[in-house]
């Protein structure tokens, strides 16, 4: 692919990081300095000490949709020109039918010397939890790091060849989906190298209104939670990004040169059902839109003595255990009228799925469950439903004599972000009072993050 004109370039849509004094060099894009400047001067550039970056430009629902990926593939790739680049991505780093791991590596102005892979492995195959092996890739005899085996962090040796570290993976808007963990990791190790990072952005799944949960208490501070965030947070990859800079939430970010390329055509009320794009599974046990719009909930009853679909075709559309009376709770859950959706009881048989739930829990037994029907996907509130759920499980369950209800707290306090949750539910907190108990520190958040927001 030659490279592109000034004019192409010029509708690559860039958010910075503080783009004034040291924390901002051009130098390693010393060639495009000029057009950037003119960008800016046209009102495509925001920067995130910049008040304007709350007003970014957004467009009406139903307008075509552009992920930064293809935005930066239309202009010829120009501000990577001349670079060695590395690229950390998985099976949804598409650009149209195309990966852009082998758009890069037919681009002739282009290096891509490394890929670098997070959890669930490059091509997506690896199940939750599992190390993932470095590789070379087949296709185009690329070198392909591991980011969820020996090291979370690019180390400066895989680095090594590296002069721009660009991130492009679809995330799915959830506190404890690692993804984002992965890619302040790889900012650190960026400014480590004193190289440039971008981001690639992508829409939420969720949208950009939808904000629930409590924030992080660093105390349960991980990899499935690292950043002081309510569960869904409502928020890009690229919002995010400059986020964990601009909020110091890692260390040794002050000096990295953060750009974000925008999406093109996306506002905060679309979610994905309005963009008209194809479902790439995220991670094998998110193979549909519906699997990952209710998994903020039913990936936290998950964490209980309870199959939240794992093992069956559904993963987080349905959930049960052989002790349940899952019509009455049906009707529970129905009485509430939550918004988007209905439930139904019903009956599976959780089996073994190589790479994808090799031993799901209650595996061959017969689960009696609860299946989550979404009804208008604009309206429902995931997180809630597991809240609600939760409240009638619990009490349920000491019924049923289940002993361990929550077989291993510590991973249900990292993953809910605090242990007021098992708190609040042993002390029989109805749904609604547990999500009450939130509201206040989740206005904190959403008036804290509003400088980061770019749509």
């Amino acid at each position: 692919m030659p490279a592109a004109s000034p004019t192409a370039a010029a509708r690559v849509h860039i958010a910075c990081g503080p783009c004034s004094g040291p924390a901002f060099r051009l130098s390693h894009f010393q060639p495009w300095r000029g057009l950037l400047a003119l960008i800016a001067m046209m009102g495509m550039v925001v920067m995130s000490n910049s008040p304007a970056l709350s007003a970014a430009q957004s467009s009406a629902q139903g307008s075509a949709v552009e992920t930064g990926a293809k935005v930066l593939a239309r202009s010829g790739f120009a501000m990577l020109s001349g670079k060695r680049v590395g690229l950390i991505t998985n099976q949804t780093g598409r650009v149209g039918d195309r990966h852009l791991v082998d758009l890069m590596a037919e681009a002739d102005n282009v290096h891509l010397t490394a890929i670098y892979a997070p959890e669930h492995g490059f091509r997506g195959d690896v199940e939750a939890g599992k190390k993932v092996s470095g590789r070379v890739d087949e296709k185009t005899g690329i070198r392909v790091f591991s980011l969820y085996g020996d090291t979370r962090k690019p180390t400066q040796s895989m680095l090594r060849n590296i002069d721009v570290l660009v991130f492009d993976i679809q995330d799915i808007g959830v506190r404890f989906y690692t993804y984002i963990s992965t890619m302040g990791l790889a900012m650190q190790a960026a400014a480590e190298k004193g190289i440039p990072f971008i981001v690639l952005d992508r829409p939420n799944p969720l949208g950009g209104t939808y904000v629930s949960g409590f924030v992080l208490n660093p105390r349960y501070t991980s990899f499935v939670g690292q950043y002081p965030l309510p569960i869904v947070h409502g928020m890009t990859v690229g919002e995010l990004a400059l986020m964990i800079k601009g909020q110091a939430w890692l260390s040794g970010l002050k000096k990295l040169d953060l750009l974000v390329i925008k999406l093109e055509g996306w506002n905060r009320a679309l979610r994905w059902q309005d963009l008209g794009r194809d479902w790439v599974a995220t991670s094998p046990n998110i193979p549909s839109f519906e699997s990952a719009l209710l998994y903020p909930g039913i990936g936290i009853v998950g964490e209980t003595a309870v199959n939240e679909g794992r093992g069956t075709d559904g993963p987080f559309t349905r959930f049960g255990a052989p002790w349940l009376d899952a019509e009455k709770l049906a009707q529970r859950l129905s009485a509430l009228r939550l918004p988007g959706v209905r439930f139904e009881a019903t009956v599976y048989k959780p089996r073994s799925i190589p790479g994808v739930a090799a031993n799901p829990r209650h595996l061959k037994e017969r689960v009696r469950a609860v299946r989550v029907f979404i009804t208008d996907p604009d309206a429902v509130e995931p997180l809630e439903i597991g809240m609600h759920a939760l409240a009638f499980l619990v009490p349920e369950a000491q019924k049923a004599g289940v002993r361990k209800f929550f077989p291993n707290r510590r991973m249900f306090h990292l993953i809910s972000g605090d242990g007021r949750l098992l708190r609040q539910l042993r002390a029989g907190w109805s749904g609604s009072r547990i999500i009450a108990s939130w509201q206040d520190e989740l206005a904190r958040f959403k008036e804290k993050r509003r400088r980061y927001l770019i749509y």
